[in-house]
């Protein structure tokens, strides 16, 4: 069993810069694939971006350019950094950790609130 506890969200203007955590309670970290999505209420989760064991990103369309995904394995973090924030990225993020092996399955989070208003 992976605990992922996430913080660093709350309340930001339009404009403005974010940085998430994940701290992952895992020796095994490095060989994860993380990740890190959102749900409005209402609405399905949906990706925004993930990173590979060995360091290759993926990021939605709606945040590339915007926000990067990073991770420090000696602290078993990964890290959201969100710029140019805008109302629409309002939303519950949650925290993803996937094994490589299919069978082990992945985890999630408890969620932290990203609200973008003026």
């Amino acid at each position: 069993q992976v605990q992922l506890v996430e913080s660093g969200g709350g309340l930001v203007q339009p404009g403005g810069s974010l940085r998430l955590s994940c701290a992952a309670s895992t020796s095994s970290f490095s060989i994860y694939t993380m990740g890190w999505y959102r749900q409005v209420l209402g609405k399905q989760r949906e990706l925004v971006c993930t990173i590979t064991a060995g360091g290759t990103t993926n990021y939605a369309d709606s945040v590339k350019g915007r926000f990067t995904i990073s991770r420090d394995n000696a602290k078993r973090t990964v890290y959201l950094q969100m710029n140019s924030l805008k109302p629409e990225d309002t939303a519950v993020y949650y925290c993803n950790a996937v094994h490589p092996h299919p069978a082990l399955g992945g985890y999630w989070g408890q969620g932290t609130q990203v609200t973008v208003s003026s």
